[in-house]
């Protein structure tokens, strides 16, 4: 049994599309475990203080992992080992440890700093949080979870062996086991521990994320070690890839982590509001983008290397038509339905229905950055399978910062402009609500996201080619059946709510399934009138797949 699951998770998976359908359905799944985390959070602490100290504290390890952990990232690791790969297996080890005892020393003098400064970085960075009788578990938190960027970056870097040799089931496996280990921590540990339960099950979330990867690692004898013989000169190189690259990610997560500091300061609670809206806007873009962009990464890089661009372009292009023709309608559902998919996932014990308007007018705001952080997230890629990690780091700088201040501005006007305060809360019907200067860090977010985005299609057209980018006519199709959608599931929504009691979680969750197949029927139908490419390839791919009947194929251009 144990040999046919491990033959199993070993399969390979050969062209863009397969491996991007089994990593979308691998980040569905792990997406529904993560909400069943948020929803066991949200009933069990609220959006409250106690909530806040836990996010808080996430978000300092995150830093750390993202800034020094991800020089062992897929993306910057997956050019080395294909080189090294093609060379011989013992050159793929030599090349593996040299990076893992480089990384393994960095990340314990990082982590070691930052342990004993935990007490003297945390009041700086969330001055709300402090003095508010939770310090010793903000702070003990905040040093158990330094643990994990140590087992997450050794998971990255045998992640990347993984993928290089098109293990993507394995891969695809890791973050679910992560999800699973934090949820442990909240059902198992928090009775018996308490707030310092949870932190243990975000470190047994990523043990587990490591050990998947660990058998196919070794029955290939490529697990890394410590070596004194370090290849100073290859991991020069690769220190100077990646820099840009970390440098890059490093600036987002700041931007994130001072947003995290504004709302330190604002109504209890708002570091979890932003935190959960965050989760839930987030979900369309590990389903999309992250799925896409990670599988046509190792593609890409190939045509890069052999000099095809054609290839190359024809492979963005396809990866980001599909990417557009899926996030419309997600945007869509997003916003339409987002008191639903709040109350429906989060609205239990103590997470109220004041908690549940705010952080749905959250969600609406950060929802409109999908489509600007999926294309963001393959041009990224694209960027550096062709080696060039500085433009991305510059126009991060630009957009970080920018939205930083947006941050900074838009709650200042906030709260002197009483015309401005007033429209966005009669907006999202939300003027009774405490808190609601929230609403301006993922404004200033979604911003940020497609200033982001707007620099680096401009770049990125003239780095290579503007025909790579040309997806004008699944934006239009998808944009135009989108709307549709979402004007038919609004209607579907409010003729519902006039018999269904809404008061209970059985007919919320009716109206917003009914709404939703509404809306989704509507969307398709408008497609199938447009002719549209992309759900003709699907339609031919089902009934090849399930009728075994031959059919022709759209050209994939």
């Amino acid at each position: 049994m144990v040999r046919r699951i491990l033959r199993l998770i070993s399969l390979d998976v050969s062209g863009v599309h397969a491996a991007a359908y089994l990593l979308a359905a691998s980040a569905f799944s792990s997406q529904l475990l993560a909400l069943i985390r948020d929803h066991l959070l949200a009933g069990t602490f609220g959006a409250g203080l106690k909530l806040d100290i836990y996010y808080a504290a996430f978000r300092i390890q995150d830093f750390i992992f993202f800034s020094v952990a991800s020089l062992v990232s897929l993306a910057v690791l997956i050019p080395f080992l294909v080189e090294a790969v093609e060379k011989s297996k013992e050159e793929t080890r030599a090349f593996l440890d040299s990076i893992f005892t480089v990384f393994f020393i960095s990340v314990v003098i990082v982590s070691g700093v930052a342990f004993f400064l935990v007490p003297y970085i945390v009041p700086v960075i969330f001055p709300g949080l402090v003095n508010k009788g939770f310090n010793t578990d903000l702070f003990f938190i905040t040093r158990l979870l330094l643990l994990s960027p140590l087992a997450l970056g050794l998971s990255n870097l045998l992640g990347s062996v993984t993928q290089t040799y098109r293990k993507f089931f394995i891969y695809a496996l890791s973050p679910l086991l992560y999800n699973v280990g934090i949820i442990i921590g909240i059902v198992a540990f928090y009775p018996v521990f308490g707030l310092k339960g949870l932190g243990f099950g975000v470190i047994l979330g990523a043990i587990l994320h490591l050990l998947i990867q660990m058998p196919f690692i070794i029955s290939e004898g490529l697990f890394p070690r410590l070596t004194l013989r370090i290849r100073f000169k290859e991991v020069k190189r690769l220190v100077l890839l990646s820099l840009p690259r970390t440098l890059t990610l490093s600036l987002n997560h700041i931007a994130m982590l001072v947003l995290a500091g504004m709302a330190s300061v604002l109504a209890e609670g708002s570091i979890s509001v932003l935190n959960f809206s965050l989760n839930l806007g987030l979900v369309p873009v590990s389903i999309i983008g992250a799925s896409y962009s990670v599988a046509a990464f190792p593609i890409l890089v190939r045509h890069f290397l052999k000099e095809e661009k054609d290839n190359f372009n024809e492979h963005l292009r396809v990866s980001l038509r599909h990417i557009i023709f899926w996030s419309f309608p997600a945007v869509m559902l997003l916003i339409v339905l987002r008191a639903q998919i709040v109350r429906v996932i989060l609205g239990a014990g103590a997470f109220s229905w004041n908690d549940t308007r705010l952080t749905a007018a959250c969600l609406a705001l950060l929802a409109l950055s999908v489509i600007a952080q999926n294309i963001t997230l393959l041009l990224v890629r694209a960027f550096y399978a062709m080696g060039d990690t500085k433009k991305p780091l510059f126009i991060t700088i630009f957009s970080s910062t920018l939205t930083i201040g947006l941050g900074y501005g838009a709650l200042y006007f906030f709260s002197h402009n009483s015309f401005f305060r007033d429209f966005m809360e009669s907006l999202f019907r939300i003027e009774d609500v405490t808190g609601s200067e929230v609403l301006m860090l993922p404004l200033a977010y979604t911003i940020g996201s497609f200033i982001n985005l707007g620099l680096l299609w401009t770049f990125f057209g003239r780095a290579l080619s503007s025909a790579s980018l040309s997806v004008g006519g699944a934006a239009f199709h998808s944009f135009s059946a989108s709307v549709v959608m979402g004007f038919v599931g609004y209607k579907a929504l409010e003729w519902t709510g006039q018999f269904l009691n809404i008061d209970t979680f059985i007919g919320v969750f009716s109206q917003g399934v009914f709404g939703g197949l509404c809306g989704i029927v509507s969307w398709v139908l408008m497609l199938y009138l447009f002719k549209n490419k992309e759900l003709m390839e699907i339609i031919a791919a089902l009934q090849k797949r399930i009728l075994g009947s031959d059919v022709v194929q759209t050209d994939p251009a």
